[in-house]
């Protein structure tokens, strides 16, 4: 499995607390799958534990937009199924990518946004911020005097259980400053998430430039045509660059590959599997 904490590390700032909770995380999900857990179950753990922990743009770490309030957005898949679900421009719920599972279990819709994600949260009982004035913190390594030009920041996570089955899952607070109602990639199955039977995979960085690129599911596809799976990423960031944007990748494959690049000047990240010791970095 893989863990990303977004590409929008600053290289000479000290991001030694987020890695620590990077490896902590990884190895707790290591110990799920060694025990049998499923890969879909997987993902949404870790992804829920990052958007709790206000270290992250994602979840408690989330700005707000220029209307002044937090929109929050986040996207699942499962590749054994291609089932999916995410929500878009929601506010206020503790752990969206919950939220983006329940769309997908409970509704026969991939994607709720706005208003109607947020009524359907609250029917089902998923947790909600009472007070977003102190819930919001600014995460690890962004200061509040930098925040207009903080462009990117994403938590994401990919996994391949015991049985094979492969799950991604992405959760943002987008970029800071962004406009009523904008939504990047994080949430967009085949942009910023997907899972299939041969790769899962969840993007990072500036959206609309990974959107324009065409994001997760152009990797899958290059794998598929006969790519490697670092060969199709670096295709995808190359596209990225090109295009003016900057991001990373984490992707897993069907045969245990983990893949973790990017082309910002740095990438939050971890990985482990039974061939791999496990590894958190930033730079």
């Amino acid at each position: 499995m893989a863990l990303h904490g977004g590409a929008g590390a600053v290289a000479g700032r000290d991001y030694t607390v987020t890695e620590r909770h990077l490896r902590e995380l990884t190895s707790q999900c290591q110990d799920q799958l060694r025990s049998g857990a499923v890969a879909l179950d997987v993902v949404e753990y870790a992804v829920r534990a990052m958007e709790a922990s206000g270290l992250y743009v994602a979840g408690r770490g989330s700005a707000p937009n220029t209307a002044g309030y937090v929109e929050l957005d986040a996207s699942i898949m499962n590749g054994a199924t291609r089932e999916a679900g995410a929500v878009a421009a929601i506010r206020d719920v503790v752990n969206p990518i919950s939220v983006a599972r329940g769309v997908m279990e409970r509704t026969p819709h991939v994607m709720l946004t706005g208003v109607g994600a947020l009524a359907f949260a609250t029917e089902c009982g998923y947790s909600v911020v009472t007070d977003p004035a102190t819930y919001y913190v600014l995460p690890v390594g962004v200061r509040a005097e930098e925040t207009a030009d903080q462009q990117h920041g994403t938590v994401g996570a990919v996994a391949m259980d015991e049985a094979g089955r492969l799950a991604a899952a992405t959760s943002t607070g987008g970029t800071f400053g962004k406009l009523e109602g904008r939504v990047g990639d994080s949430p967009l199955i085949g942009a910023g998430t997907w899972a299939d039977e041969d790769v899962a995979i969840s993007c990072t960085g500036t959206g609309e430039h990974i959107i324009r690129a065409g994001g997760a599911i152009s990797v899958a596809l290059r794998v598929r045509a006969g790519l490697t799976l670092a060969a199709a990423i670096e295709e995808l960031l190359a596209e990225v660059k090109r295009l003016g944007g900057d991001g990373g990748v984490i992707a897993v494959s069907r045969g245990g590959e983990i893949a973790m690049a990017y082309n910002s000047e740095g990438m939050k990240r971890a990985a482990a599997s039974s061939k791999q010791a496990l590894v958190a970095t930033t730079f």
